[in-house]
Order: structure tokens, then sequence, then C-alpha cells
């Protein structure tokens, strides 16, 4: 009986390999990029619950004692994670501070009030939305607090009813 051996090699070539790899880091890549757009937009959409939370809050208190909270400065009238509070009555567990705590006014939302009206505000990082806030300030292009302090170009403003 005659036996024949095939020479058989198993595995892949290196140019395989390389095309593989090349694959994998563009779609990687692509990935990348759009993960860092979606936590962008996740936080701009926590910025502008934040502030619609402080508005109600701000309604609330003014129902209570004829007036909004008066600032200061252009911060809000509360610290950071600090209750909102008149009295014995708290309107806010804590006051929100940004997601990011570094990037806009110190980490707390803009605020400007004199007592009959006022204005809110937050530094959007994604450069494409849209979305307005309800305001008599263009909230693409003014901004409501110190314009170097804000790297992105638009704002997100809310105004008194």
């Amino acid at each position: 009986m005659f036996k024949q051996f095939k020479n058989i090699t198993k595995g892949f070539t290196l140019i395989e390999l390389l095309i593989v790899i090349a694959i994998i880091g563009v779609l990687a890549a692509l990935l990348m990029s759009n993960f860092i757009g979606v936590r962008q937009r996740a936080r701009d959409s926590q910025r502008k619950s934040d502030l619609r939370q402080v508005q109600s809050a701000l309604e609330l208190y003014r129902s209570d004692n004829g007036s909004y909270p008066v600032s200061v400065s252009n911060a809000l009238p509360y610290d950071c994670l600090a209750a909102m509070s008149s009295g014995s009555t708290i309107y806010m567990q804590k006051v929100p501070c940004d997601p990011t705590s570094t990037t806009y006014n110190s980490g707390k939302y803009y605020y400007n009030s004199g007592g009959t009206n006022y204005t809110i505000g937050a530094c959007l990082e994604n450069g494409s939305d849209t979305s307005s806030g309800t305001t008599n300030i263009d909230p693409i292009t003014s901004n409501p607090g110190d314009p170097d302090t804000c790297p992105g170009v638009r704002y997100f403003v809310l105004n008194n009813p």
C-alpha cells in the first residue's frame, strides 16, 4: 500500500491578518468618535433637565414668597448640592451642578434675578444642538454668563414664564 502524505498548512497569512487589523481599527475609530458625541448629548440633556427642575423650584419659591430669590453673582443664590429653601420650606433638596463641574461658571448654572424675573442658563457642549429654551434670549448666540468660561457656542436659557 502506498501512502501519500500531503503537506497541509493551517493558519492565516500575514496579509490576511493585517487586513483584519486595519478593518478593526477603522471600525473602532468610527465608534469612538460617535461615542464621544453621545456622551456630550447626554450631559446636555442632563443640563436641560437640571434647569427645568430649578425653574420649577423657583416658581414654587415665588408662589410662597411673592418674588424670586435675588442673585448676588451670576451663580444660583444657592450653592451646588445645597438645599434651596426659605425658612422651613425646602423647594429643592439639592441644587444641581453642571455634569462636568468645571466647564461653565465654575460648575454652577447661570442665574440672574432682580426678584421680579429671572434668567437661568447653561452652556451646551454639543455644537449642533438646535433645541432652545422658552426665552427672550436667543439660546444659540447669546451667552447668559461670562463668554470666556463657556467652551461651547450654544446656550440653553430659561426665563420666568
